[in-house]
């Protein structure tokens, strides 16, 4: 079941994000940012209740949105869970009037496969970078900026 993110959700996508983060696949989430943007995120509850799976739909701009931090359990992968934690927030995007989001992600053929095209990182706005300027990886970013339009 894919629904809203709540407060006793935070801790286990907590758990799950930096688990990936650990292994370089996306951004470690502090508990506090998790607790300042929860409206952000969805969660895909496993049958036993757990978080399995987790997204983020952040506004960026009148027009933008990003899609972050997406990251299924091992476990529950190529299940089509992904696919559908992303359809939900193009939804979201679509109902809110957003007709642009895009992602930075090391996965972009799983995006592509979604409808999302390459752009280069250069043709976003900065306003996106401030999260980048915490990653280990910066500047020399080497992930891929890929853009839909709704």
């Amino acid at each position: 079941m894919i629904r809203k993110a709540r407060i006793n959700d935070v801790k286990a996508m907590h758990v799950l994000l930096n688990y990936f983060a650990g292994q370089g696949l996306l951004l470690p989430r502090s508990l506090s940012e998790l607790y300042d943007h929860l409206r952000d995120y969805l969660v895909f509850e496993s049958g036993d209740g757990d978080v399995a799976g987790v997204v983020a739909l952040h506004i960026v701009w009148e027009d933008l949105a990003e899609i972050r931090s997406l990251a299924v359990e091992e476990a529950y992968q190529r299940q089509g869970i992904g696919r559908e934690l992303i359809h939900q927030c193009l939804s979201e995007a679509a109902l809110l009037g957003i007709h642009n989001v895009f992602t930075l992600t090391y996965q972009p053929g799983f995006f592509k496969r979604l409808g999302f095209k390459l752009v280069d990182k250069a043709a976003l706005p900065h306003k996106i970078w401030a999260d980048c300027v915490k990653c280990p990886k910066f500047p020399d970013c080497d992930e891929s900026a890929l853009l839909t339009e709704l």
